[in-house]
C-alpha cells in the first residue's frame, strides 16, 4: 500500500536537489531563495549571462552589457562576489570577474528553459537568438548545432563510444537538458586520442582533477555535446587555430571558412553546417 505520507516528487528525469551537476551530494541544506535573489536582477542576471562562456571580463564591458553606469555595476558585482557566483581577480589597475565555476553556468541553463522568452524588439535581437542556437559555447565547451554536430562526428569516427548522442527524455533517469549528463559514461578511444594529438591536444596534460570526458544534454539541440576536460582543450585548441571565433554577442561562436574545411578533415564534420561570419 502507498505511503500517503511520503511527499509527491514529480521530478522523475531530474537531478536530486541535494546534488551538484557532477552527481555529487551536499553536505549542507542549500538557501535556494538566496541564490535566486542574486539572479533575479535584471542587470546582474544579464552580467551572469555574459560571464557564461568562461572568459574574465572587466567591470567596464559588464557594465555596458547590463546597460548600468559604473558606480551601478560594482555595487551588482559586489554582490555576486559575495555570494560566490563571481570570482574576482586585479591585473595591473583593472579588476576582471568571471563565473564561480561550470555550476553557475548549468543553473543559468536549467533557468532558461523554465523562463519567459524575451520579446524581439528588434532585428539584432532575432539575429542573437539565432547565432546561439547555431553555435555557442557552454562555460568552455562547444554547444548549439555546432557542438552537437561535432559530438555526433566523433562518434561517427570513432573517437568516442558509449552512446549515440541522443537525449530521449523517456528513457533518461538523471539526465535533463542543460545540465551535464550523469546516466551515461562516454569513453575516449584510442582513436580518439590520436585524433586530438593530431589536432595539437596533449591529453597526457589534460587536468587530473577534472573528468577527460562528459557531456551536456544541449537545450536547444536536446542532444549530447562534449563536454570535461577533452571538450574544453578541443574548444580552446579550435579558437587557436581559428577555426572558430568568438562574435560580438556574449557565448555567440562562429565557425570560419577555415574551421569548416578543417573539421570536415579532420573529424568528418557534417558538410550541412555552414561557416558563420561575425
Amino acid at each position: 500500500m502507498p505511503d500517503d505520507s511520503a511527499p509527491f516528487d514529480h521530478r522523475t528525469d531530474a537531478a536530486p536537489l541535494n546534488h551538484r551537476t557532477d552527481g555529487t551530494p551536499l553536505k549542507h541544506q542549500t538557501d535556494i531563495a538566496r541564490a535566486a535573489a542574486l539572479i533575479a536582477d535584471p542587470s546582474r542576471a544579464r552580467m551572469l549571462k555574459c560571464l557564461a562562456d568562461g572568459r574574465p571580463l572587466p567591470a567596464g564591458a559588464l557594465a555596458g552589457e547590463a546597460e548600468v553606469s559604473a558606480a551601478t555595476a560594482s555595487v551588482h558585482l559586489a554582490k555576486l562576489v559575495e555570494g560566490g557566483f563571481v570570482t574576482v581577480a586585479r591585473q595591473g589597475r583593472h579588476r576582471y570577474y568571471r563565473l564561480a565555476g561550470p555550476d553557475i553556468c548549468a543553473a543559468l541553463e536549467a533557468l532558461a528553459l523554465i523562463a519567459p522568452p524575451l520579446p524581439f524588439t528588434s532585428l539584432k535581437q532575432s539575429n542573437r537568438a539565432n547565432a546561439l542556437h547555431r553555435s555557442r559555447t557552454c562555460y568552455d565547451h562547444l554547444a548549439g548545432q555546432l557542438g552537437v554536430a561535432l559530438m555526433r562526428a566523433l562518434l561517427d569516427r570513432g573517437a568516442l563510444t558509449g552512446h549515440d548522442g541522443v537525449h530521449r527524455p523517456s528513457d533518461a533517469v538523471l539526465d535533463r537538458p542543460a545540465a551535464y549528463g550523469r546516466d551515461l559514461r562516454y569513453e575516449l578511444t584510442p582513436e580518439g586520442a590520436a585524433l586530438l594529438t593530431d589536432l595539437g591536444i596533449d591529453t597526457a596534460a589534460l587536468p587530473p582533477r577534472r573528468p577527460a570526458i562528459r557531456y551536456c544534454v544541449d537545450w536547444s539541440e536536446h542532444q549530447h555535446h562534449l563536454a570535461g576536460a577533452a571538450g574544453a582543450a578541443l574548444t580552446s585548441r579550435l579558437f587557436a587555430l581559428d577555426w572558430v571565433r568568438r562574435g560580438a554577442a556574449p557565448r555567440v561562436v562562429h565557425l570560419t571558412d577555415r574551421g569548416a574545411a578543417g573539421l570536415r578533415s579532420a573529424v568528418g564534420l557534417e558538410p550541412s553546417l555552414q561557416p558563420s561570419h561575425p
